[in-house]
């Protein structure tokens, strides 16, 4: 049973139980499932309200009526936030929002040390100190480049989402919806929804993929009859679903006027004469999600390749990473849904719990138990929809030698090539040095995953992950001022 207020011990303010580092489904799960069984947490996010990128919420100024119509399990997140609220007012979760962690470090005795900055700019620094580490980061969205990306008009496919979540805007009125994965059905469906029209959703990749793993569908209906219900709901919307294609350049002016789709081969090269123009004034693209591992890697946890050839962190069944004190959670471990994140976040709680108290009551071992089977069929299921959208390696066969790779440093594709084929760069290290690619703002977040397949391509001969990168290690998660870290003896 989780422990009653009475019996909490007064937390220390300078050190916590458990540091939590995200807000979103797993985050927020593990918090509160923690601080359920009476541990001391500290919740550290980013943003100035739980939820994530999943949960976005529309600005209380903007008068929203509805907020829980454009999400799905609304539900869950509710019982969530009250939860958590319960637990801030009661003093077991310090809640600190708008706190961007930037890195962590073992301190004398095994301790964690986390390092954030606050404030509009970053211009405070805070430093939070745990016995134990949870990462709950989340992920980012995957682009590949193709002619045409940088004109005004084309967002990415979570982005347009989360300007309909958070701002209650659309990116344009007739929106092309492209790339590959799950999430650009519940994308086009939710313009559509919003009074858009979404004249076509291009699939670079295609569904029946799903039919080569009939066992992972057997053990996961739900997943099969949320698929069933977006087909239908796509149908009903005239929608229309183009798969084993792409969009392979947009044409504007000054934004977006239309786009050229083309049918792909089994390895995603372009079909010759099978370009078709779509009229529209956005386009809304993503090539599925990567996971934040940046506080994981300086952590020194190890890392793997998953099946959509992104890096995801190494995780046993209770959630524990490779280095001693770290757990992980939803995203951080690979890309696989918000039920999944739920699920996980909760495992990891309980999987902490276990080692701070030297076991588990019987309750909490049942439900321990409930969970990892539910994580094992929910993570067949993820490492399948992984494998079917995972980009093809004549992907890069879309880019003209000026197509822009590198937006913030604008490295086309042709120097990239150029340091590839005339200077030996085999690397994404090796391309970031003769190129800068990867070094501007966004530090490779955008542009990571192609130059990596760019180089691999003419190291190996082809890409998709098969190159012997890992993921980048950057001693700074976020932007940071040198003045805070000039003097990191003042946590302020």
């Amino acid at each position: 049973m989780p422990h009653s207020t009475a019996e909490r011990r007064t937390p220390d303010p300078d050190r916590a139980e458990l540091a939590v580092v995200g807000a979103g489904p797993a985050g927020l799960a593990a918090a509160v499932t923690a601080a359920d069984h009476g541990l001391d947490v500290v919740l550290l996010d980013a943003a100035v309200a739980p939820g994530g990128q999943y949960y976005r919420s529309p600005a209380d100024g903007l008068g929203a009526t509805r907020p829980a119509a454009l999400h799905h399990r609304w539900p869950a997140f509710a019982e969530l936030s009250s939860r958590l609220a319960a637990h801030r007012g009661s003093g077991a979760i310090r809640h600190l929002p708008g706190h961007d962690v930037w890195t962590v470090e073992r301190t004398v005795g095994g301790d964690w040390t986390l390092h954030a900055v606050t404030g509009a700019e970053g211009e405070r620094r805070s430093a939070v100190r745990a016995s134990r580490l949870l990462l709950a980061a989340g992920a980012h969205e995957r682009q590949l480049p193709f002619p045409g990306w940088t004109l005004p008009g084309v967002v990415s496919a979570a982005g347009a989402q989360a300007m309909l979540k958070s701002g209650l805007v659309l990116p344009g009125r007739r929106i092309v919806v492209a790339g590959s994965g799950p999430l650009l059905q519940a994308v086009a469906l939710s313009l559509t929804r919003a009074g858009a029209s979404v004249p076509a959703l291009i699939e670079a990749s295609g569904y029946e993929g799903y039919a080569r793993a009939p066992r992972v569908l057997a053990t996961n209906p739900g997943k099969v009859a949320e698929g069933l219900r977006y087909a239908a709901a796509l149908t009903r919307s005239g929608i229309r679903v183009l798969t084993h294609r792409a969009v392979t350049d947009v044409h504007g002016d000054n934004r977006v006027e239309g786009v050229t789709v083309s049918r792909l081969d089994r390895r995603w090269r372009p079909v010759p004469g099978s370009d078709r123009e779509i009229a529209c004034d956005a386009l809304a693209v993503g090539h599925g999600l990567v996971p934040q591992l940046e506080l994981a890697v300086a952590a020194g946890c190890g890392t793997r390749v998953s099946a959509d050839g992104t890096h995801a962190v190494v995780l046993d069944e209770q959630l524990r990473t490779t280095t001693r004190g770290v757990w992980a959670a939803g995203e951080t471990g690979g890309v696989g849904g918000v039920e999944l994140a739920l699920c996980e976040g909760e495992l990891a709680a309980l999987s902490v719990i276990r080692e701070l108290r030297g076991g588990m009551r019987r309750g909490e071992a049942r439900r321990a138990v409930a969970l990892l089977r539910s994580r094992r069929r929910m993570r067949a299921f993820a490492a399948l929809m992984a494998a079917v959208h995972r980009p093809g390696e004549g992907w890069n066969a879309w880019l003209t030698g000026d197509t822009e790779v590198c937006r913030c440093e604008e490295v086309t594709a042709g120097r990239i090539r150029t340091a590839c084929e005339e200077f030996g760069a085999a690397d994404t290290r090796s391309v970031k040095l003769l190129t800068r690619a990867g070094m501007g703002w966004c530090q490779g977040r955008t542009c990571g995953f192609a130059v990596r397949e760019l180089a691999g391509a003419h190291s190996t001969g082809h890409g998709t992950g098969d190159t012997p990168d890992g993921p980048d290690r950057r001693p700074l998660a976020c932007p940071v001022k040198l003045s805070t870290l000039a003097d990191l003896s003042d946590p302020g």
